[in-house]
């Protein structure tokens, strides 16, 4: 019982005195990270507290009202049709461009690790040099191919007997599967990632499954994609949260304009329309916290699902 009522007693916290040689060193280590500090907070922290209390204000541009403060732009938010269609728009590409910009990175990464594919750091290399680039070069240059007269995309599909060839990024049909082309171009990210995963996966399972008789297809499911469901899992994340924050192709494709028909008005865009086109710098704010919550949401409910389809080597689960 001595024991027991011993440990049961609140314990005093010593503070021990830091030599002059510890004090010096932990100035030391503060003055090396100051710059993230810094820029953390001028870049990070600040502008996101300011955010949230613009958010809850009728801060414009071009201010001519007296400040104030409340839940308006929430209420207004939650009435407001184009934002939810905005919102739809995003949902409907994401629905397109998720799984076919999942499989078809982890599809090339098989094909390049198969040991039968000879020139492996090629194909690597060319897979991966249109990541580096430049986006918007990209786009325009997609926007000539994707062109309904003169692009060579339509000129090739008229070449094998297609007599009326999709007019893509001027039909609000076409336009999401060319703007899901757009994106593969720069899928050598993600393949470089597949194909790490995959050269890290032992050969010995591939042995042992060939000795029972497992075939290709099996092979890949019991094997190959449990033990890159890891990287699955990140890839997958990150792409859920830059399709909700898809903006750059649709800005510079159709001058953000939405054309066709609205058909391309995604979300972020939309946001920054508020933002520097309308100058509703209140509004716009509530507009981004509402995105943040969303992305916030969708991404506790990805991490909730992993424990029923994602493998870590070593988990007791």
């Amino acid at each position: 019982m001595t024991m027991f009522s011993e440990l049961s007693r609140p314990q005093k916290i010593r503070f021990t005195k830091l030599s002059p040689t510890a004090r010096r060193e932990a100035r030391l280590g503060l003055l090396f990270i100051s710059p993230w500090i810094i820029g953390f907070l001028a870049f990070t922290l600040i502008p996101l507290v300011a955010s949230l209390v613009f958010s809850f204000t009728n801060l414009t541009l071009t201010q001519e009202e007296p400040l104030k403060f409340g839940l308006e732009n929430y209420q207004t938010l939650l009435q407001d049709s184009q934002v939810w269609a905005s919102l739809l728009v995003t949902m409907k590409y994401a629905l397109l461009a998720l799984p076919i910009g999942l499989m078809v990175p982890i599809g090339l990464a098989l094909l390049i690790n198969s040991r039968y594919l000879r020139g492996k750091s090629i194909f690597r290399t060319l897979f991966y040099m249109p990541a580096i680039v430049p986006f918007v070069a990209a786009i325009y240059a997609w926007n000539g191919m994707l062109n309904p007269q003169t692009g060579w995309m339509n000129q090739f599909l008229q070449a094998i007997g297609v007599q009326n060839p999709p007019t893509w990024v001027n039909d609000p049909v076409w336009v999401y599967p060319a703007l899901v082309l757009i994106g593969l171009w720069g899928v050598g990210n993600s393949l470089l990632l597949y194909l790490a995963g995959l050269q890290g996966v032992p050969t010995e399972l591939y042995d042992a499954a060939q000795v029972d008789g497992a075939g290709w297809w099996a092979s890949l499911r019991h094997i190959t994609l449990p033990m890159i469901s890891p990287v699955i899992m990140y890839d997958l994340t990150l792409s859920m949260i830059a399709l909700f924050q898809y903006f750059l192709v649709p800005l510079v494709l159709n001058s953000g304009t939405g054309a066709p028909g609205n058909a391309t008005m995604f979300y972020n865009l939309n946001l920054y329309k508020t933002f520097f086109a309308y100058g509703n710098m209140g509004y716009g704010a509530a507009m981004a916290w509402l995105l943040f919550v969303i992305i916030l949401i969708a991404t506790v409910i990805l991490f909730k699902s992993q424990k029923y389809w994602v493998y870590y080597a070593g988990d007791n689960r």
